[in-house]
C-alpha cells in the first residue's frame, strides 16, 4: 500500500529514459503533490520541472481537485519529470475516461521511446569520431 491508513482511487505508472514514476492519485484532496515524502517545491527546484508534473492537471482545470502521492526512481529530474506527467496522466483517465482525447492531442499519454544510445567501441561517443588526420 501507498500511504498507512490513506485509500487511493487511482495508481498508475509512468516511464521516461531510465525513470519509472508509481502515482497514487486521491480525488479526495486539496492539490497537494508529494513526490518521494517530499514537497514538489524541495523536490524540483526547476519551475520547469514542476511545470512539467502539473501539465496534465492544468490543462484540465483540476489541479486543485486532486491529490498526489508519487514514488519515483532512476534518471536525472528531466527524465523523473516526464515520467511522473505519464503517471498523472494515466492516473487522471483512469478515474475519468472521458478527458482522453484531450490528453491524447496533448501528447500526454505517448510514452517517449527515447533513451541514451550506447557507446560504441574504438569512438569516444555514441555517434562522435576521433579528429581525422590526413598525415
Amino acid at each position: 500500500m501507498a500511504a498507512k491508513g490513506k485509500t487511493y482511487d487511482a495508481h498508475t505508472v509512468g516511464r521516461r529514459k531510465s525513470s519509472v514514476a508509481r502515482v497514487y492519485l486521491s480525488d479526495t484532496g486539496k492539490g497537494s503533490v508529494t513526490i518521494n515524502n517530499r514537497d514538489i517545491k524541495d523536490y524540483f527546484p526547476k519551475a520547469t520541472d514542476r511545470y512539467v508534473v502539473n501539465q496534465p492537471l492544468n490543462l484540465l482545470k483540476i489541479a486543485e481537485k486532486y491529490d498526489l502521492k508519487i514514488n519515483v526512481r532512476g534518471g536525472g529530474t528531466t527524465g523523473q519529470a516526464g515520467a511522473i506527467r505519464l503517471g498523472v496522466a494515466r492516473a487522471i483517465l483512469k478515474l475519468d475516461p472521458t478527458v482522453r482525447g484531450e490528453l491524447k492531442q496533448a501528447g500526454f499519454l505517448t510514452r517517449d521511446p527515447r533513451k541514451v544510445e550506447r557507446k560504441k567501441p574504438g569512438r569516444p561517443g555514441a555517434r562522435k569520431r576521433f579528429q581525422f588526420s590526413k598525415r
